[in-house]
Protein backbone atom coordinates (compact mmCIF):
# COMPACT_ATOMS: atom_id res chain seq x y z
CA UNK A 1 0.00 0.00 0.00
CA UNK A 2 1.37 3.49 -1.03
CA UNK A 3 0.25 6.40 1.33
CA UNK A 4 -1.73 9.05 -1.05
CA UNK A 5 0.07 12.30 -0.53
CA UNK A 6 -1.52 15.44 -2.18
CA UNK A 7 0.87 18.03 -1.50
CA UNK A 8 2.96 19.80 1.21
CA UNK A 9 2.31 21.33 4.69
CA UNK A 10 5.81 23.38 5.03
CA UNK A 11 9.48 23.27 4.80
CA UNK A 12 11.56 24.53 7.56
CA UNK A 13 15.12 25.77 7.32
CA UNK A 14 17.49 25.69 9.77
CA UNK A 15 19.65 29.01 9.88
CA UNK A 16 22.36 30.58 11.36
CA UNK A 17 21.07 34.12 12.37
CA UNK A 18 17.22 34.52 12.58
CA UNK A 19 17.60 38.57 11.99
CA UNK A 20 19.52 38.46 9.19
CA UNK A 21 17.50 35.64 7.11
CA UNK A 22 14.45 37.19 8.12
CA UNK A 23 15.54 40.27 6.24
CA UNK A 24 16.42 38.45 3.43
CA UNK A 25 13.58 36.62 2.55
CA UNK A 26 11.31 39.64 4.24
CA UNK A 27 13.01 41.85 1.70
CA UNK A 28 12.97 39.29 -1.62
CA UNK A 29 9.54 37.84 -0.92
CA UNK A 30 7.38 39.92 1.64
CA UNK A 31 5.38 36.81 2.53
CA UNK A 32 2.42 37.04 5.32
CA UNK A 33 3.94 36.25 8.48
CA UNK A 34 1.65 32.77 9.99
CA UNK A 35 3.53 32.35 12.87
CA UNK A 36 6.04 34.41 15.34
CA UNK A 37 6.72 34.67 19.20
CA UNK A 38 5.42 38.17 19.82
CA UNK A 39 8.24 39.85 22.20
CA UNK A 40 5.47 40.69 25.02
CA UNK A 41 4.36 36.83 25.18
CA UNK A 42 3.22 35.64 28.22
CA UNK A 43 3.94 32.44 29.45
CA UNK A 44 1.15 30.47 28.22
CA UNK A 45 2.15 31.43 25.13
CA UNK A 46 5.10 31.10 24.96
CA UNK A 47 4.36 27.32 25.64
CA UNK A 48 1.72 27.18 22.10
CA UNK A 49 4.44 28.99 20.23
CA UNK A 50 7.64 26.63 20.94
CA UNK A 51 7.20 24.63 18.12
CA UNK A 52 8.57 27.69 16.54
CA UNK A 53 11.93 27.10 18.43
CA UNK A 54 12.87 31.03 18.13
CA UNK A 55 12.10 30.84 14.56
CA UNK A 56 8.98 32.30 12.14
CA UNK A 57 6.68 30.84 9.84
CA UNK A 58 5.85 32.48 6.34
CA UNK A 59 2.35 32.10 4.68
CA UNK A 60 2.39 31.93 0.91
CA UNK A 61 0.15 30.60 -1.74
CA UNK A 62 2.29 27.71 -1.69
CA UNK A 63 2.06 26.76 1.88
CA UNK A 64 4.38 27.53 4.67
CA UNK A 65 7.86 27.77 5.38
CA UNK A 66 9.99 28.27 8.03
CA UNK A 67 12.74 29.62 9.85
CA UNK A 68 14.39 27.61 12.83
CA UNK A 69 17.71 29.78 13.97
CA UNK A 70 19.33 26.33 15.32
CA UNK A 71 22.66 26.27 13.51
CA UNK A 72 25.48 27.35 15.39
CA UNK A 73 27.42 30.04 13.46
CA UNK A 74 30.47 28.70 12.25
CA UNK A 75 28.06 26.37 10.16
CA UNK A 76 27.30 26.53 6.08
CA UNK A 77 25.20 24.55 3.89
CA UNK A 78 26.21 21.78 1.44
CA UNK A 79 24.05 20.59 -0.93
CA UNK A 80 26.45 18.00 -1.02
CA UNK A 81 25.22 16.31 2.51
CA UNK A 82 22.51 14.56 3.75
CA UNK A 83 19.72 16.78 3.88
CA UNK A 84 18.02 19.44 1.25
CA UNK A 85 19.74 19.72 -2.14
CA UNK A 86 17.60 23.08 -3.10
CA UNK A 87 14.14 24.77 -2.56
CA UNK A 88 12.56 25.43 -5.37
CA UNK A 89 9.72 28.00 -5.73
CA UNK A 90 7.64 28.50 -8.55
CA UNK A 91 6.94 31.92 -10.18
CA UNK A 92 3.57 32.79 -12.33
CA UNK A 93 5.61 33.49 -15.55
CA UNK A 94 9.24 33.75 -17.00
CA UNK A 95 8.40 37.28 -16.99
CA UNK A 96 8.78 37.40 -13.64
CA UNK A 97 11.78 35.70 -13.60
CA UNK A 98 13.10 38.93 -14.78
CA UNK A 99 12.03 40.61 -12.20
CA UNK A 100 13.34 38.33 -9.81
CA UNK A 101 16.97 39.00 -11.62
CA UNK A 102 16.26 42.86 -10.97
CA UNK A 103 14.78 42.07 -7.43
CA UNK A 104 18.27 39.87 -6.48
CA UNK A 105 20.38 43.07 -8.14
CA UNK A 106 18.96 45.69 -6.47
CA UNK A 107 19.29 44.00 -2.78
CA UNK A 108 23.01 42.86 -3.95
CA UNK A 109 22.02 39.02 -4.22
CA UNK A 110 23.86 37.05 -6.58
CA UNK A 111 22.59 34.48 -8.72
CA UNK A 112 23.36 32.37 -11.88
CA UNK A 113 21.80 33.75 -15.06
CA UNK A 114 17.83 32.62 -16.11
CA UNK A 115 18.27 29.38 -17.87
CA UNK A 116 16.23 27.84 -20.30
CA UNK A 117 15.75 24.17 -19.66
CA UNK A 118 12.98 23.32 -22.23
CA UNK A 119 9.61 23.11 -20.57
CA UNK A 120 10.62 25.52 -17.58
CA UNK A 121 13.45 28.00 -17.15
CA UNK A 122 14.86 28.27 -13.62
CA UNK A 123 16.86 31.13 -12.00
CA UNK A 124 19.21 30.33 -8.86
CA UNK A 125 20.39 31.97 -6.16
CA UNK A 126 20.88 31.62 -2.21
CA UNK A 127 20.09 32.69 0.95
CA UNK A 128 22.63 34.17 3.49
CA UNK A 129 23.80 30.69 5.31
CA UNK A 130 24.24 29.72 1.68
CA UNK A 131 20.66 27.36 1.01
CA UNK A 132 20.30 26.81 -2.28
CA UNK A 133 16.96 28.29 -3.62
CA UNK A 134 15.82 27.95 -7.29
CA UNK A 135 12.71 30.17 -8.79
CA UNK A 136 11.00 28.15 -11.83
CA UNK A 137 8.64 29.29 -14.06
CA UNK A 138 6.80 27.33 -16.95
CA UNK A 139 8.15 28.56 -20.43
CA UNK A 140 4.53 27.63 -21.94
Amino acid sequence: MTIPVTDFAHVRLTVTDIARSRAFYDGLFGWDVAFELPADADERTREALAFLYGGIIYSFPGGLLGLRPAAPGTDSFSEDRVGLDHLSLTVPSRGDLDAAVAALDAQGVAHEPVKDLGAVSILEFRDPDGIALELSASNS
